[in-house]
């Protein structure tokens, strides 16, 4: 009986520090280049930019350019697979 209760709690421990641990980044799949720089599976918010800003957004999801250097305020949208430049913008964001 006593090797059943040590089997449960180690289960038991394992279940739990399971749930404590991160689960997989996700980034989008595909490359997006941002000023001729390539970015494979981008993620997140890529800042401090040169303006003008060429974006080429080579993945499956919406990447938003942002005139604030930190990917805050109001965004231009690049569809998936498709190109746009900003005459003023310093930052892109992409899931």
């Amino acid at each position: 009986m006593r090797r059943v209760v040590t089997a449960l709690g180690a289960l038991a421990a394992a279940w739990m520090l399971s749930l404590a641990l991160p689960g997989p980044a996700h980034s989008a799949s595909g490359d997006l280049v941002l000023n001729g720089r390539i970015f494979a599976n981008p993620s997140g918010c890529y800042r401090e930019l040169n303006a003008p800003l060429s974006v080429q957004n080579r993945t499956g999801t919406v990447a938003y350019v942002f005139a604030s250097r930190d990917c805050t305020g109001p965004a231009q949208t690049v569809p998936a697979r498709q190109s746009a430049s900003s005459a003023g913008g310093h930052s892109v964001r992409i899931s």
